[in-house]
């Protein structure tokens, strides 16, 4: 993966302070802005592998993958002073598409979550959800739990992710957004398409994925293995797997 070089310094705690006041389109520009620039923390450049297989139907034999991903949700700052942000799912595409990655399905946050060495319990804000602030609060909240420990970490945050009930559902330019996982793996957020595309809160966050996936030794584009329907069952659980990414960011 070829990552750009950090060309401004902008640190977590800046960044919040520049967009304590923004809504989400100031909000969205500031978080590309720096994330096409290279201010990404360090410890989030080293992807994790994530091991998937399932029984091929026709051959009864076992398919094996990995997938890679960030260890944790897209962050803006240096290895000493970063935060997590929350942005638009047009925004996170064009992030995603510079990075050579992808937002994950449903299916791959239930991976990441069984895969991760540190799940945290989800910690529910009820005041000012889409504000700045609180999202920069969330992110304070989730440090003290986590309290210096490294690894793959999941249960913070609901995902973004890419799912069929966008492009069926009746009203356009929908988000989609699932997890939040509970001790046990229970989630609070079911797969839920309700909100357009610009809501977004503290609680949501996104999650990168290389594009391209290892399936039993052989590198393919995660569009290929969803399209391919003997192979989308690695990535997808839903009915309909063919929802492959959101348009970016007017």
């Amino acid at each position: 993966m070829q990552w750009p070089e950090n060309r401004t310094g902008l640190t977590g705690s800046t960044f919040y302070e520049q967009a304590a006041a923004m809504q989400w389109a100031a909000r969205d520009s500031l978080v590309v802005q720096a994330a096409l620039s290279g201010n990404l923390p360090p410890f989030l450049r080293k992807f994790v592998p994530v091991r998937v297989s399932l029984t091929d139907s026709l051959s009864g034999k076992m398919i094996k993958a990995v997938f890679y991903v960030a260890p944790d949700y897209l962050s803006i700052g240096s290895g000493d002073d970063w935060a997590r942000v929350c942005i638009t799912p047009y925004a996170a595409q064009r992030i995603a598409d510079s990075l050579n990655c992808f937002l994950p399905t449903r299916k791959m946050v239930d991976d990441i979550y069984q895969a991760a060495t540190l799940k945290l319990r989800p910690v529910p804000l009820f005041a000012y959800r889409d504000s700045t602030p609180s999202m920069w609060q969330h992110h304070l909240i989730i440090e003290g739990q986590r309290k210096g420990k490294k690894g793959l970490i999941a249960g913070i945050k609901k995902d973004v992710v890419i799912s069929g009930k966008i492009s069926r559902d009746k009203k356009p330019d929908r988000v989609a957004i699932y997890g939040w996982h509970q001790p046990g793996g229970r989630v609070i957020q079911p797969l839920y398409t309700g909100h357009i595309y610009w809501w977004v809160d503290y609680s949501q966050g996104i999650r990168l994925v290389y594009r391209r996936i290892n399936v039993d030794g052989r590198w393919m584009d995660y569009t290929e293995v969803l399209k391919n329907p003997r192979l989308s069952r690695l990535l997808c659980d839903e009915k309909d797997c063919d929802f492959l990414r959101y348009p970016v960011h007017p």
